[in-house]
């Protein structure tokens, strides 16, 4: 089985990468990214690293075939909204050519999206449910829920016209993630438990009753891989769903970190 992971030396697809070697029968292993992977990964024979913009990848990547590819790569929520053109470039460009070149390429593999939890947005006028399911109407909020949202539709299309075998994974909120604070609007909710613990203070930007979605990064990469493996028929006619998530309120996080 020959797989592309974009974003693909990143902290959630190196996981995904090293879990499909190990777990998968894996014959070759494209890595996409603006960086090399880690070195772990570079040394398994399996594995070919492309470092580079992922746009300026498309033209070549539409000369070969995949079984399947998992999309993860992305501007996180701060960049969009702190620069317009990236965002649309990073996210809505690069995703319509990598699209277009597997359709190009003609034998439409299995495509995971990794979509968010923020096409649902926050906004008091449009109040969520209290129980958000996979068909509850998205009203995004920002410019990377937008992109995200834009971008299933984007998969739904492609797969109607048969192009792609795809599917969307909106994932909760990962936590914890290891090293440096990234730019997504939602990183602090690692950086309270990831500080800490290391002897650094943490700032927290929302009020302790605050709930918020969350899940493990061992329960998000199980839940790509599922939603690889899903047949098409399980998904019920469409192409989105929500991964299974925590939902906590902060308080409830200080109180575990307390208590370690």
């Amino acid at each position: 089985m020959k797989i592309l992971i974009t974003g693909g030396a990143g902290f959630l697809g190196a996981r995904l990468a090293r879990t499909l070697l190990k777990t998968r029968p894996v014959t070759r292993l494209v890595l996409a990214d603006l960086f090399p992977p880690p070195a772990d990964l570079l040394n398994d024979a399996r594995v070919e690293a492309r470092t580079g913009a992922l746009l300026e990848q498309c033209a070549a990547l539409s000369q070969e075939r995949f079984d399947g590819v998992f999309h993860l790569a992305s501007a996180v929520s701060a960049e969009c909204e702190a620069d317009f053109e990236l965002g649309l470039k990073s996210n809505l460009d690069t995703t319509r050519a990598l699209l277009d070149a597997l359709r190009a390429a003609g034998n439409a593999p299995r495509f995971v999206f990794a979509s968010s939890v923020a096409v649902y947005g926050s906004d008091a006028a449009l109040p969520l449910p209290a129980v958000v399911r996979d068909d509850t109407l998205p009203t995004p909020q920002s410019s990377y829920g937008i992109h995200k949202f834009i971008i299933e539709q984007l998969v739904a299309d492609y797969t109607r016209k048969g192009y792609i075998d795809g599917r969307s994974a909106r994932l909760m909120t990962v936590s914890v993630r290891p090293g440096k604070p990234n730019g997504a609007a939602s990183s602090f909710l690692s950086g309270i438990i990831r500080e800490p613990l290391a002897g650094l203070a943490a700032v927290c930007p929302v009020g302790a009753d605050t709930e918020v979605a969350l899940s493990s990064p061992a329960r998000t990469i199980d839940g790509l891989i599922t939603v690889f493996e899903a047949s098409r028929d399980a998904f019920g006619g469409r192409t989105a769903l929500n991964l299974p998530a925590l939902t906590v309120r902060v308080q409830d996080m200080l109180d575990a970190l307390e208590a370690l």
